[in-house]
């Protein structure tokens, strides 16, 4: 290009951002005198810039039509309710305490039982998954995931009408169709320009969800006067109706279009031997990823499922709001921190991206945790900034590490494989720090139990990302014809 051509497209970006460049520097002079009388607040917050974020972000995110917005809005929404109903089939039960139920002589906790049950079979449901998901068509996600969570409703209705302890084998049977509800739900989302925002959104699912049906299950409890073997199945009741119109909407969302195709790559189901010769392929990049997976997930389950016992350790055990205030603020910085991946457009940058930022997320956690034992900090500042960390690294990925990791390799398969991979062995993290905690360290209290792994999960998952890093960054740093096409075939590479 020529000097003179350099020139002009200068001045046509010029006079394209003159409006966006005087708002940008009129808000940062306005930051500038606001932080002057509220030096303390702007050090902690930081709130006009972050503002000034948002306009960045919403000026160069893909471009799109208004009926495109008003289309990723149906997605995101059909998506999000989704989710948020299938959490009311498998977390309400973890409000109640079950402290006397009739038939349980066992010294094991029967909630901790009920824990264990559901997640064996959510976990086995993710062994299943890697076949089921990765090869589901879409027009039978829909009907598959409202199939699947009425199973898992019809099991919390057997629940409270089985004796104890054969009713857990009805928790079993509610986790294991709930486990593959994710991967067909983001079936809908992958493979298009706007899935950072699509998978933030979704990912919102992980936070609120949990303390808002909790939230709903004491309701029914103190509130209601229901029993509490019977609240999780009436807590699944009140959502179906929700559900029922949200699996509509997910049905109605068509397949990505060109645009999304060319920018992402085409997704479509993977037979066996497609599945085994991709893994094979990036088995080392891989396994580094499912173990940082795996750590991630049991600290994050634990959490989620014993968030009570913390609160009462804490001295917040009759905050019935607690859940949801916590999952609120949570939401808020985790959805602008991961919305903020839109704006990478190159898809080997944005893969490296996810990197750093789960990164980020475990640094966050282990210095949240340092400064609360160390009494800088109080325990609703901790947990707010232990979920926000924990979240930051734990959604990335289930929304966009492995869909960037396909469009960077440049090859056709689908997400919701390596996605469930992950998945099962994240599952296996769960059931073994659940299981180390009642029967290896049963003496320590919950509260000191869940630090002292917090800091062994942020030391191993930080060294394990950094190596997934360097692995990949040094098979995509090859070209083509040496290290994807070995993978690829010419049918399958798409050049961009």
């Amino acid at each position: 290009m020529s000097h003179r051509a350099v020139k002009t497209v200068g001045k046509r970006c010029w006079r394209n951002n003159k409006k966006f460049i005087h708002t940008k520097l009129f808000c940062h002079k306005t930051f500038v005198m606001w932080s002057a009388t509220n030096n303390q607040l702007s050090r902690t917050f930081g709130f006009p810039m972050l503002i000034i974020r948002i306009a960045e972000l919403c000026r160069r995110l893909p471009k799109l039509n208004r009926q495109e917005v008003l289309f990723t809005l149906f997605i995101a929404a059909a998506a999000f309710m989704t989710y948020l109903c299938a959490y009311a089939f498998r977390k309400p039960f973890t409000a109640g305490s079950y402290d006397h139920v009739s038939g349980w002589q066992f010294a094991l906790d029967f909630k901790v039982a009920m824990v264990i049950a559901q997640v064996l079979g959510y976990m086995l449901s993710k062994f299943i998954g890697i076949k089921v998901v990765s090869e589901m068509t879409r027009d039978n996600r829909a009907l598959a995931i409202f199939i699947l969570l009425m199973m898992a409703l019809l099991a919390l209705v057997l629940f409270p009408l089985t004796p104890a302890p054969y009713n857990l084998i009805w928790l079993f049977l509610n986790g294991l169709p709930l486990g593959m509800i994710w991967g067909l739900v983001f079936g809908f989302v992958e493979g298009r320009r706007t899935t950072e925002l699509l998978g933030a959104c979704l990912g919102v699912t992980f936070i609120v969800a949990s303390g808002w049906v909790r939230t709903v299950g004491q309701w029914l409890i103190v509130d209601m006067g229901v029993p509490e073997l019977w609240m999780p199945a009436a807590a699944g009741a009140l959502f179906t109706p929700l559900l029922i119109a949200s699996v509509i909407g997910l049905s109605r969302i068509p397949a990505p279009n060109q645009q999304d195709v060319d920018a992402r790559q085409r997704r479509q189901p993977m037979d066996k031997h497609e599945r085994r010769k991709f893994f094979l392929k990036f088995a080392p990049g891989i396994i580094m990823l499912v173990l940082a997976f795996m750590l991630l997930t049991g600290i994050r389950d634990f959490r989620d499922n014993f968030e009570s016992e913390l609160w009462a350790a804490l001295g917040y055990g009759n905050d019935v709001g607690i859940f949801a205030y916590i999952g609120v603020r949570v939401a808020f910085f985790v959805l602008i921190a991961l919305a903020l991946m839109s704006l990478i457009k190159c898809n080997t940058k944005a893969f490296y991206a996810n990197h750093l930022v789960i990164l980020m997320g475990v640094g966050t956690v282990g210095l949240a945790t340092f400064l609360f034992q160390s009494n800088l900090i109080d325990a609703k500042v901790w947990m707010i900034a232990l979920g926000a960390g924990l979240y930051t690294a734990y959604i990335p990925f289930n929304c966009f590490m492995f869909d960037r990791m396909i469009a960077s390799l440049q090859v056709t398969a689908n997400a919701g494989f390596v996605m469930y991979l992950a998945d099962s062995a994240g599952y296996l993290g769960s059931v073994g720090i659940m299981l180390f905690r009642v029967f290896g360290q049963a003496d320590l209290s919950w509260l000191e139990f869940f630090i002292n792994t917090t800091y062994v999960v942020v030391s191993a998952t930080t060294l394990l990302i950094l190596g997934s890093w360097y692995y990949f960054s040094q098979i995509v740093s090859k070209t083509p014809s040496k290290a994807i096409a070995a993978y690829a075939d010419t049918a399958t590479l798409v050049r961009t």
